[in-house]
């Protein structure tokens, strides 16, 4: 008997831009958190929660976020 497929969870790709000039590339965020009223600004808590959890675990400050946007597939 075949498998039912299974549900696929859809990321987003964003390039984040800091403060301190640099970049990251193609950070993922879950595609069903954005949306809606408030377009892609959820991206943002998504990344800075991900950004605290790497500094927590590197013992480095979190950068802070100056601006992101989609990334170009």
């Amino acid at each position: 008997m075949a498998k039912k497929p299974a549900a696929r969870s859809e990321v987003v790709l964003f390039d984040v831009f800091y403060e301190d000039g640099t970049q990251r590339s193609n950070r993922r965020v879950p595609g069903e958190i954005l949306g809606g009223l408030d377009g892609d600004e959820p991206a943002r808590t998504e990344i800075e929660a991900q950004d605290r959890l790497i500094a927590e675990k590197s013992g480095n400050p979190a950068p802070v976020i100056d601006s992101l946007r989609r990334s170009k597939k």
